[in-house]
């Protein structure tokens, strides 16, 4: 073994090798084994191991007694000793795995965590039980990280929704996804050079787009149980970029046992976040039934209930619900989920019900989405 994979086989035991591994490490190591001890170490306190004081994590000889790094210490540790895309990974485990809450009680130590989805996911689950003093600089983090969101789904979305490409029309904008290479080729095949046997393009042809007006209502139905982070995020960033679209009009509405109509707030999805609720119980048939009220235009209408369909409630009000929506002619969505992955964890037996009264289910990324609203309004 090399002495590299001596240190890195150190690194990953941990300090039992220290007799076997690598012995002779350098500060720098040693700041590197300490910093992953104070993370890692947690493993053996979930197994009852206990150290040569009896306290958990203290690991025998070599161990952090008096030297014990705290938080802010630690990230600015792992920060300088590793590179940035193995700190982002400490980091999500430090927040996923070992709910070092922490990280996100002291606002020295919020200021200095990447701005990612991850720290979003877990400033949401946990900031109803954030100090006061905390929550003003969660907001602002969550803002950069739902902006940044907010930026990487508008396009896409806006493309699908605004129009798809005519390729009966030519258009005078120069944009590359509308390239016509096949007219292009066309226009300019008399400017074939046969001795260089090249193509000399004296014009480029472009699609161009049809223009959509949709006098559409769209309804949202979010669950926020738990187990729907993702999907709340999602449907919340969703539903400012939709409500910006001309002539659509959005709604959304967020459910547990109890629900909140938020569509005064659809253009700030900082406020909708900082206002969910996650966890509790799930009553989607009181949700459906309140979303009912909302419907203006039946034949103009989306209603998208976005959830894991596990009704807590007798399910007899849902199925009611359902049918007299799908009846009035209401286009219904049941999105098992609604995040970058689409991938759908859900109750089958009442989605497959559901399925039965006319709710089409499915999961979808927001593009995805985007495409299914085209499909099914009428242009």
């Amino acid at each position: 073994m090399t002495s590299e994979e001596s240190l890195r086989w150190r690194l990953i035991l941990g300090r039992y090798a220290q007799h076997h591994l690598a012995p002779d490490m350098t500060r720098r190591q040693v700041r590197m084994e300490r910093a992953l001890d104070f993370l890692y170490g947690r493993e053996y306190q979930g197994r009852g191991v206990r150290g040569r004081d009896g306290e958990p994590g203290r690991k025998g000889p070599g161990s952090l007694d008096g030297t014990q790094l705290n938080v802010p210490q630690w990230l600015n540790e792992v920060r300088q000793l590793f590179p940035k895309q193995t700190f982002e990974t400490l980091e999500r485990h430090a927040l996923d795995r070992y709910e070092l809450t922490e990280l996100i009680n002291n606002p020295q130590t919020l200021e200095q965590l990447e701005p990612n989805y991850d720290l979003l996911k877990m400033m949401l689950t946990l900031k109803g039980h954030m100090k006061k003093e905390v929550l003003d600089t969660a907001r602002q983090l969550i803002r950069t990280i739902v902006e940044e969101l907010r930026h990487k789904l508008a396009q896409e979305v806006k493309l699908a929704l605004n129009g798809r490409i005519n390729r009966f029309r030519s258009s005078p904008l120069k944009v590359m996804q509308n390239f016509d290479w096949r007219g292009t080729i066309r226009q300019n095949l008399k400017n074939y050079d046969p001795e260089r046997q090249q193509l000399v393009l004296s014009r480029v042809k472009f699609f161009s787009r049809l223009q959509r007006h949709l006098p559409w209502q769209i309804i949202l139905c979010v669950d926020q149980s738990g187990s729907m982070v993702d999907s709340v995020i999602h449907s919340a960033v969703l539903a400012g970029i939709l409500a910006g679209l001309p002539a659509v009009t959005v709604k959304l509405v967020v459910f547990d046992t109890s629900l909140v109509d938020l569509s005064a707030q659809v253009d700030d999805p900082v406020e909708i976040l900082m206002s969910v609720q996650l966890g509790g119980g799930t009553d989607i048939g009181q949700a459906l039934t309140y979303c009912e009220q909302l419907v203006e235009n039946p034949r103009r209408t989306v209603l998208a209930l976005i959830t894991d369909f596990g009704e807590g409630a007798p399910p007899n009000r849902l199925y009611s619900a359902t049918k007299r929506l799908v009846e009035s002619g209401v286009t219904l969505l049941g999105l098992a989920a609604l995040d970058g992955e689409a991938a759908p964890d859900f109750d089958q037996h009442i989605a497959g019900k559901l399925a039965s009264l006319g709710m089409e289910i499915t999961a979808a990324t927001p593009k995805e989405f985007a495409q299914w609203l085209i499909q099914k309004m009428s242009f």
